[in-house]
C-alpha cells in the first residue's frame, strides 16, 4: 500500500523506528516531524528528504501552532524514565498522547507505537497474544512498561471519545541501519567489548526480530487497520529466534567470538503469536538473518570487511 498526497504527523522521528518511517513517507507525502532534536545531523538529514521539523518537547510543550488538518499521525515518541521516576513517567506519556489525539482528532487514522513488554512474562516458549495478561515486570528499565501501559490505556479511551480511528502496535525486536540499530546491535556491542551475554541457564529468551524494511512498509497498512474502539495487535517478525541464535549469527558474520553466560537474571524478550498482524498486513519480506547482515554492515562497515577478507 503506497500513500501519496497526505498530511502525516510523526512523533520520535529521530529514533530507530520512526526515522526510516518518516523519510520514506515524507517522498510523496507532506510529513511533519516533532521532537526535540537535539542531534542537528538527524534533523538536517529529516529536512534534506523533505520532511518538515517542529521544536517539541513532550514532558513541558503544549501543540499550539502545530497545524490540526494532518490525515495520519504515528506517535512513536517516548519518555522512558531512569528507572524510577514512575509517577513522571506516567504524566508525561498519558498528557502528551492526550494532547495529541486532540489536536489530531480529525484524521483518518492513528498509530501509537507500544511495546510487547507490556506483557505479563509467561514461560519461555509461550507466544504472546494480544488478549495476554498484562504486566510491568522489566528488571532493566522498570519505568517503561509502566509507560507504555498508562499511555495504551489513554489512546483508547480517547480513540474512544473522539472517535478517532486507532491502532495501538505493540512492538517486538526492532532492528535496522538508524539510531543504535536495536537491541541486536546492542547487545552486540556489549559482546565487542568483551562481555558475556547473560542466557537462561534453561531454555531461550525467544524474540520476532523485524527489520525497519518491513516496518516501512507495513505503517499504513496498519493505520488502514485502524478502527474505533482502538485495535490491538502485536508487531514482530515472522521468524521465532532465541537471543542465542540471534548474538551468535552476528558473531559469525563478523568473524569474532561469541560469548554466553547462563544467568538467573537475563534480558528478557518475548515470541509473539502473530496471527492477527499477519491477517491485517500480511507476512513480512525480510529474513532475519539477511536484515542483520545489511544492518550489522550499516553499524560496523570495517568489521564486516576484514570478515570478509578473511573468508576470501
Amino acid at each position: 500500500m503506497t500513500l501519496t498526497g497526505k498530511k502525516i504527523l510523526i512523533t520520535g522521528a529521530t529514533g530507530q523506528v520512526a526515522r526510516p518511517v518518516a523519510a520514506a513517507l515524507a517522498q510523496d507525502n507532506e510529513v511533519w516531524c516533532l521532537g526535540r532534536f537535539t542531534d542537528p545531523d538527524v534533523e538536517r538529514q529529516l529536512v534534506e528528504g523533505n520532511a518538515r521539523t517542529w521544536r517539541w518537547d513532550m514532558a513541558t510543550d503544549g501543540l499550539d501552532g502545530v497545524p490540526d488538518d494532518f490525515t495520519h499521525v504515528l506517535h512513536a515518541a517516548m519518555h522512558r524514565g531512569d528507572g524510577t521516576d514512575f509517577d513522571a513517567t506516567v504524566e508525561i506519556n498519558s498528557v502528551a498522547a492526550g494532547r495529541l489525539m486532540t489536536r489530531c482528532q480529525s484524521a483518518e487514522a492513528f498509530l501509537y507505537l507500544s511495546s510487547g513488554a507490556v506483557y505479563e512474562r509467561q514461560e519461555r516458549d509461550h507466544k504472546h497474544r494480544e488478549t495476554d495478561a498484562l504486566g510491568t515486570r522489566l528488571p532493566w528499565l522498570p519505568t517503561y512498561p509502566v509507560g507504555k501501559m498508562a499511555t495504551e490505556g489513554v489512546v483508547r479511551a480517547y480513540a474512544a471519545t473522539l472517535g478517532l480511528p486507532t491502532t495501538i502496535a505493540r512492538l517486538n525486536v526492532a532492528y535496522g541501519p538508524h539510531g543504535h540499530g536495536g537491541m541486536p546491535m546492542l547487545l552486540f556491542r556489549r559482546m565487542l567489548a568483551g562481555a558475556a551475554i547473560d542466557i537462561p541457564e534453561e531454555g531461550h529468551n525467544w524474540c520476532n526480530p523485524i527489520h525497519t524494511d518491513d516496518i516501512v512498509r507495513q505503517v499504513p497498512l496498519l493505520w488502514q487497520a485502524a478502527t474505533v474502539p482502538a485495535r490491538v495487535v502485536n508487531w514482530a517478525g515472522d521468524d521465532q529466534v532465541s537471543i542465542r541464535e540471534l548474538l551468535t549469527h552476528l558473531a559469525d558474520l563478523a568473524g569474532v567470538p561469541a560469548r554466553f553466560r547462563p544467568s538467573a537474571v537475563t534480558r528478557d524478550t518475548h515470541a509473539f503469536d502473530n496471527t492477527l498482524r499477519a491477517r491485517l498486513v500480511g507476512p513480512c519480506e525480510v529474513d532475519w538473518r539477511d536484515g542483520l547482515r545489511r544492518t550489522l554492515a550499516c553499524h560496523f562497515p570495517d568489521l564486516v570487511a576484514v570478515s570478509a577478507t578473511r573468508e576470501d
